[in-house]
């Protein structure tokens, strides 16, 4: 783990030059901040997050948004007269990983807040200790639903605003056999219970149903199996270099001419490490892609690339972490202290301009109602099919 000020500039493809990068700009901190922001003590901001272990992509887009909004805070004279500082650690994709370096930002680090992390199994795991230091955790990955937490705060895709709405869309453009394909976790697992559902209330059938294991580099087997099922839409929510590994595989046996690839948790991150050929027809569903034509998805697109670089990726994982973000610097206004009990109860209950439309932190649930978009692949670029609006789903502290 290591503390990474907000002036760090880490738009590296390479996680060693990423680290770097981000040390050697900490001696820069501060310099354009008013004098009461950088006389007082920093509030620190942890940020957990995959930096290794298959994740990585998604974990550096993580931070980016986090701190490009922990920047624009700063830039703006800080937060009740102090200055911003992230503390950045890597959760390694491991949950008891994950667990240990949630410890080490409460208790060593103090920090009064953790973004992060990705997967479902490493925000389980951290549950227990965000609950016993009482330090709210803001999440911002799409996820399976169901959690209900006074310290956990959610900006995500559940079930109900993304395969609700998807699935039927899949069944009546591309066929009513559905083969779904995860990683071995908890959500996957549960994202495909909730395709399940929606299929067979669609009129669909799933023909099939796998789960692999992290780190696995041959899928002939899998391929050989979906073929054989007769699956017109393969649903993909197998997620990392893991994804890529299978697509790869799949489009080389020829799986896209009898099969439309229905991929969940797809974003432009992914888009780098495919082909032209290998992405073109990947359809998803999202809450902000970088080609969306509204003025705000403009303005955000416009405002990543000047900060990481004309060829940074601007993923729905950019735009979440940045957005959670801002939602937290807003509560820490709004409860006029840093104190976390009264941070967690300011930080919802309002709407802030997200890069696809207004976006509503919800009080009864510390969920967000979200703007949807399902979007195709077409020569490396996303584009919209269809604009679901916003998509509220329930009160998952009732589920």
């Amino acid at each position: 783990m290591w503390s990474v000020r907000t002036t760090a500039r880490p738009f590296s493809p390479s996680r060693r030059r990423w680290v770097q990068g981000a040390a050697a700009s900490t001696a820069a901190l501060g310099l354009g901040l008013p004098l009461i922001v950088r006389a007082a003590d920093p509030i620190k901001v942890g940020v957990l997050q995959p930096l290794s272990g298959g994740l990585e992509n998604l974990g550096q887009q993580g931070v980016q948004g986090t701190q490009l909004a922990i920047e624009e805070a700063n830039d703006a004279g800080g937060v009740l007269g102090r200055r911003l500082d992230l503390v950045i650690a890597d959760d390694k994709t491991d949950p008891k990983t994950a667990v240990e370096r949630t410890r080490e930002l409460i208790q060593r680090d103090e920090v009064v807040a953790i973004f992060g992390p990705v997967t479902s199994a490493n925000r389980d795991a951290i549950q227990p200790t965000i609950d016993r230091f009482k330090t709210p955790l803001f999440y911002a990955t799409d996820y399976e639903g169901g959690v209900c937490d006074r310290y956990i705060i959610c900006y995500s895709g559940l079930p109900e605003q993304w395969v609700s709405p998807f699935v039927p869309f899949l069944r009546q453009n591309y066929g009513e056999t559905f083969y779904l394909f995860g990683s071995d976790y908890v959500w996957p697992r549960k994202m495909n219970e909730a395709v399940r559902t929606a299929a067979e209330a669609a009129g669909g059938r799933i023909v099939g149903e796998e789960y692999t294991p992290f780190g696995v580099k041959d899928f002939t087997s899998t391929v050989r199996k979906i073929e054989q099922s007769g699956a017109t839409v393969l649903v993909l929510d197998v997620v990392g270099a893991d994804a890529i590994t299978f697509v790869k595989q799949f489009v080389a046996a020829g799986g896209k001419t009898k099969t439309k690839l229905a991929w969940l948790g797809y974003s432009e991150n992914y888009i780098p490490g495919l082909t032209r050929d290998e992405s073109e027809g990947i359809v998803t569903v999202a809450n902000f892609i970088s080609t969306l034509q509204k003025p705000e998805a403009r303005a955000f697109v416009t405002k990543v690339r000047k900060r990481f670089g004309d060829r940074a990726i601007v993923s729905n994982t950019v735009d979440a972490h940045y957005m959670l973000a801002r939602f937290f610097v807003e509560g820490v206004r709004r409860a006029g202290a840093v104190d976390k009990e009264k941070i967690v109860d300011a930080v919802t209950g309002f709407s802030l301009q997200s890069g696809n439309g207004m976006v509503r932190l919800r009080k009864e649930d510390r969920h967000a109602d979200l703007n949807v978009v399902i979007a195709e692949t077409r020569s490396q670029k996303q584009t919209l099919l269809k604009d679901l609006g916003l998509v509220k789903a329930s009160n998952q502290c009732k589920t």
